[in-house]
């Protein structure tokens, strides 16, 4: 077996991760890091000062003093605790004898099956220093708990190192929730699986990927209905329609995302004349719109779906119609849009919320359940 060094640790360990035991082990200047990684000296020193940090995190100390012990094939007999160049926390010292790295074919199976689990509602990841394995445990509605997964030590390493979890409660038997890193890639690795099933193992794009939603839908089109598939989270109602409060119900019931997407297809259709960008401006409250000229490229486009955008927001009127126009048709998020408005913070998806409610009015008494709509 060859020996191991800082330099030939797995390609899984993080760059920050990397900087620290170069720092910390080797001795190496944060200066000499940061011309040798092309970055400024002072992110080497956030990544070092984050991790030393985190050592109060027992798992995280745990991992990164196994991964110590590796690397500088220092020994790992507690009996030799002088000589190891860290020390493991004493609330979790791993029960075995010879710490082990879990490797990238290990971590990505682990990761899709552990993960899952750890996405679920009241899931955390548990471990203590008298089990050799942790666990993913789940709370049921009737107070019990269920135990959904069960993952080796060095998996449970590489996910703290990784920050896919993060600590929620330290102490005798330590508590992990996964977090949004944690669900990034998990999507990434959900994506890659589909992908490879199908034959697109090729992605060009897999970090981009995971921020994209797919769905499907019908639309119309000169040989009759066909369903198509899209990017759900193109759209800011698309995402806010995804979210729940804590009882489970959406913040925007499925007939207000609709009302959006009609909004936002006729706004798009209109765009579909000789002249592409039509300007829209008019339609702002004044104070929050640049210059316009009356007939400017308004004589453009399909005039049957300009003229329903246009009574739409006029129903709406000034704030509504704002908000509405720029969420669902200009796909501007909420936090640019409310700086634009000069709403306070978090104001702008009770509005947008309040909107779409008329939004979806205006349509129902304007057109019916049915509406002209596209898809």
């Amino acid at each position: 077996m060859p020996e191991l060094t800082v330099a030939s640790l797995p390609d899984w360990l993080p760059a920050a991760v990397r900087h620290y035991l170069d720092h910390t082990e080797e001795g190496t200047s944060l200066r000499e890091l940061a011309r040798r990684e092309g970055i400024h000296a002072s992110t080497v020193l956030r990544q070092v000062r984050r991790f030393e940090n985190r050592r109060d995190d027992p798992l995280m100390d745990e991992a990164l003093s196994a991964i110590t012990r590796i690397a500088l094939r220092a020994p790992a007999d507690p009996a030799q605790k002088d000589d190891q160049p860290m020390s493991v926390h004493p609330r979790l010292q791993a029960p075995a004898a010879q710490p082990e790295i879990c490797d990238e074919q290990a971590l990505l199976r682990e990761g899709m099956r552990v993960l899952r689990r750890l996405a679920e509602p009241g899931a955390v990841m548990a471990i203590a220093p008298d089990l050799e394995r942790a666990a993913v445990i789940r709370d049921l509605p009737d107070g019990k708990s269920l135990r959904t997964a069960v993952l080796e030590r060095a998996v449970a390493h590489a996910f703290v190192l990784k920050d896919w979890v993060t600590c929620r409660k330290p102490g005798r038997v330590s508590t992990y929730e996964i977090t949004s890193a944690g669900r990034a890639a998990l999507k990434r690795m959900v994506d890659e699986e589909d992908r490879r099933r199908h034959g697109l193992s090729e992605a060009a794009a897999p970090f981009g990927e995971q921020h994209r939603v797919w769905g499907e839908r019908e639309v119309m089109d000169d040989s009759g209905p066909r369903r198509v598939r899209y990017n759900l989270a193109e759209s800011p109602v698309a995402l806010l329609g995804r979210r729940r409060d804590r009882d489970g119900k959406p913040f925007l019931e499925p007939e207000l995302v609709a009302a959006a997407e009609r909004l936002r297809e006729d706004f798009e259709l209109a765009q579909m004349g000789p002249r592409v960008a039509q300007n829209w401006d008019r339609f702002l409250t004044p104070g929050d719109r640049g210059g316009f000229q009356p007939d400017s490229g308004l004589g453009e486009g399909p005039s049957s779906a300009r003229g329903r955008v246009a009574v739409a927001l006029r129903d709406l009127g000034p704030g509504l119609g704002d908000v509405a126009l720029r969420c669902c048709c200009f796909l501007e998020g909420l936090e640019v849009a409310e700086k634009r408005m000069g709403w306070a913070a978090r104001s702008g998806k009770i509005v947008l919320r309040i909107a779409l409610m008329r939004l979806w009015r205006h349509y129902e008494e304007t057109y019916g359940k049915s509406g002209p709509l596209i898809g």
